[in-house]
């Protein structure tokens, strides 16, 4: 039985603790940290550590406390033993620290070096430039986007030049300093599209034979070869298959991104913090939840002291009176927060083993053709919670397991039956397709109506119209983009 706390539904208008606490559900580790370290900043009722309680006289236990003052009757409306009592820390173990050495590290490292665009600036540098021309090569080097290519004209870039930095000058002259540009390194920067720069990276090479028919191929007959159409390709150029395919080869070796796998540029690394890991312990799964996400929390004791002093003071100022107030809205936030952790935490945990334990077969032994058929509605069912609040775990969680780190919705699946009649997910099919593809004879690659006899001869009867589905899903172009010379 899940404790009531888990028994929360969404109603069709939620308060705003509701809406909260689904914000931080569905908050992934990391973010649920930042989270946490706002509320700490923002709540100094609010505290990080070992709560150090001491035990304080039976004589607070009103629940009010109700004074006279000048004859004004005061409700504060709170009780203080409520919020001097150890027992409020919540026996479920929060450490914000507790996790250990072999933990990943909550650090997001950044690449050392210089930026792309510096160092193309830098690069500039090796080039005799007058004033001017210095000017618009520094701009169509900032120009250029992370992938290495200038998606502007040449006269936008020349108006713009003239409106935001002063420098008048035509399209003749940009065109020649942009030759200037690319040739800089790495090859095939700055250019205007894929053409041009596959065209600059083949020029930069070693001329010969392959090289010669290659820029050739890209110059004159790009469309044919993007499309693949070799049978074109060989009547138009009248070689060899063997020839054509040396040729291909050393187009496939340049690079269609030439910004966009530059060691220098600044782009922060990032590193999956898995909110659960689920580890095989004599035969048995065993399931546990990232640490990082229970803090030990506690409402902090000056502010307990503060309430205990209010207690004991015989005559109540105007700003105690005021004090209190703030004091009880903060010590009610802290609380709330303290309780939405947790439930934060057992939500996440529950729901995570219960999609475990649905998924037995497959986390014991990696085999994903044992993955069930699940969705959404299973585990809500199983744990008393609603879609959405599955939904939100799911989405946004990853889970490390003997099998590496995956996202957590992944192992979401519909259903199909097979010619056995069985249930059977369609990530079982899809892997399926995938190995069917792989192992195809890539001079006759299979069309969507082959690949579907071919599965239906493996006992999975699925239309052409799914076929091409999953093959789009597993991100697989067409049988013609596959045909290797």
């Amino acid at each position: 039985m899940l404790k009531h706390s888990l028994q929360f539904k969404l109603s069709q208008k939620l308060s705003p603790q509701q809406i909260q606490l689904m914000k931080l559900i569905q908050l992934p580790t990391q973010a649920f940290e930042q989270r946490l370290e706002e509320e700490l900043v923002e709540n100094p009722a609010l505290e990080n550590g070992k709560d150090e309680v001491e035990d304080y006289d039976d004589d607070f236990n009103d629940s009010s406390d109700d004074y006279d003052d000048d004859n004004e009757r005061i409700e504060t409306d709170i009780n203080i033993d409520e919020y001097l009592s150890n027992d409020e820390t919540p026996d479920y173990k929060y450490q914000a620290n507790n996790y250990s050495d072999d933990d990943e590290d909550k650090s997001r490292p950044i690449a050392a070096g210089i930026s792309f665009h510096q160092d193309l600036i830098n690069q500039l540098n090796t080039f005799i430039l007058n004033d001017e021309e210095r000017n618009i090569a520094e701009f169509l080097v900032g120009s250029i986007d992370d992938m290495g290519y200038i998606r502007r004209t040449i006269q936008d870039m020349v108006d713009d030049m003239a409106f935001t930095q002063g420098v008048y000058t035509d399209e003749k002259t940009v065109e020649r300093i942009l030759l200037i540009v690319q040739e800089l390194e790495p090859s095939g920067v700055a250019a205007r599209d894929l053409q041009e720069c596959l065209l600059l990276q083949l020029k930069h090479k070693t001329p010969n034979e392959s090289i010669d028919l290659a820029t050739h191929i890209i110059e004159d007959q790009f469309d044919a070869f993007s499309k693949k159409h070799y049978e074109k390709l060989l009547q138009k150029f009248d070689v060899s298959k063997d020839q054509l395919r040396k040729a291909i080869d050393e187009i496939e070796r340049l690079n269609p991104k030439p910004g966009g796998s530059y060691g220098g540029n600044l782009k922060m690394t990032e590193h999956v913090v898995p909110d659960f890991t689920i580890r095989i312990i004599e035969g048995e799964l065993d399931l546990t939840l990232n640490g990082r996400n229970a803090p030990e929390l506690h409402v902090s004791k000056d502010y307990q002291d503060m309430l205990k002093t209010y207690k004991d003071t015989s005559e109540k100022s105007n700003s105690q009176k005021d004090a209190v107030q703030f004091i009880k809205q903060k010590l009610d936030s802290a609380k709330w927060f303290i309780d939405a952790i947790k439930q934060r935490s057992e939500t996440l945990f529950v729901t995570m083993n219960a999609i475990m334990h649905y998924q037995e077969e497959f986390f014991l032994d990696g085999d994903e053709t044992k993955l069930r058929p699940m969705i959404l509605k299973d585990i809500a069912d199983l744990v008393g919670l609603d879609i959405s609040t599955v939904s939100r775990v799911a989405n946004s969680k990853y889970v490390d397991t003997p099998y590496g780190t995956k996202l957590i919705k992944d192992y979401f699946s519909e259903s199909m039956t097979n010619d056995q009649g069985e249930e059977v997910s369609t990530i079982e099919i899809k892997n399926i397709l995938q190995q069917v593809i792989e192992n195809e004879d890539k001079k006759k690659p299979y069309p969507d109506d082959k690949l579907a006899e071919l599965l239906l001869e493996k006992g999975y009867p699925i239309a052409r119209r799914t076929i091409a589905k999953y093959r789009e899903l597993l991100d697989i172009p067409v049988a013609r983009l596959r045909k290797k010379i």
